[in-house]
């Protein structure tokens, strides 16, 4: 009897042991240890500037570029630059990606849409995003086409490349009880290979994301009246680092916050999926 009592709980003993979350993988830590390199980094600029290690027309205070801000935000033009650069982020991220994802199915499971269309598209992401930028002016003008159109472009590619290459090895005896269960074309896609290349599609529109945040600073630097890529340009012509310094931190934030939107769909997908 007291032999049973106690072989049960050894039993039980590793079984909680293993619930307890590791230290570093607590949502708590994460949150807080993702802030302590940024608040050094923010110490580390502060202390750089109040000694004048750098003058600040180089280097502006971190106080200063927050004057900045509230100047911006006081008359509206803050939030209209940043209302104009997400909308196209977005417009053209979730155009781009569906695209991909598109093309990927085909590439990936057809041979012949990968020896027809893989050589090209190779030589096309090869061609740097600044040099389609006169081309797509032409093309469509100066208004929200062509820079929603280059933005897509950037998300295209990275959604492309990473599903592509994982429907290629797709286990093929799911897909065979796929089609056991009378499943083809769309559905078959659907409900058996795409589930099976979750983790290759969040990292597909991770990278899509930040490849779209790339194109539209590249696309509102050259042609643009609006938007956080303008606001750099302005900046550098009027010689306000400060501002270029609050833009790059908006930036930065918004791409901070896209990518934990990407974190909470592949957590929903996961738990779908998985």
């Amino acid at each position: 009897m007291t032999a049973s009592v106690d072989t049960t709980a050894t039993a039980a003993a590793p079984s909680g042991v293993a619930a307890v979350r590791p230290f570093w993988s607590r949502t708590s830590v994460r949150i807080i240890g993702g802030l302590v390199v940024p608040l050094a980094v923010l110490a580390l600029w502060q202390a750089v500037t109040g000694l004048g290690l750098i003058p600040t027309y180089r280097l502006p205070a971190p106080f200063d570029v927050v004057v900045a801000a509230i100047q911006l935000a006081e008359g509206g033009a803050l939030w209209t630059h940043v209302a104009i650069s997400v909308q196209r982020v977005v417009l053209g991220f979730v155009f781009g990606s569906l695209v991909g994802l598109a093309v990927a199915a085909i590439v990936g499971l057809t041979r012949s849409g990968d020896v027809l269309l893989s050589p090209i598209l190779a030589a096309f992401r090869a061609i740097p995003s600044l040099a389609l930028v006169p081309l797509l002016l032409l093309w469509m003008g100066i208004g929200e086409d062509s820079k929603v159109t280059l933005v897509a472009i950037g998300a295209f590619f990275p959604m492309f490349t990473t599903v592509a290459g994982a429907l290629r090895h797709v286990d093929p005896h799911l897909v065979e009880m796929g089609r056991s269960f009378g499943l083809r074309g769309w559905d078959l896609f659907r409900s058996v290979q795409l589930p099976a290349t979750v983790p290759a599609l969040i990292s597909g529109l991770r990278l899509a994301l930040a490849q779209a945040w790339l194109f539209l600073v590249a696309a509102e630097l050259l042609a643009a009246s609006m938007g956080l890529g303008f606001l750099l340009t302005d900046a550098q012509s009027t010689g306000r680092v400060d501002r270029i310094f609050l833009a790059i931190v908006i930036l930065a934030a918004l791409g901070t916050l896209s990518n934990a939107l990407v974190t909470l769909l592949q957590r929903r997908l996961l738990r779908r999926w998985a």
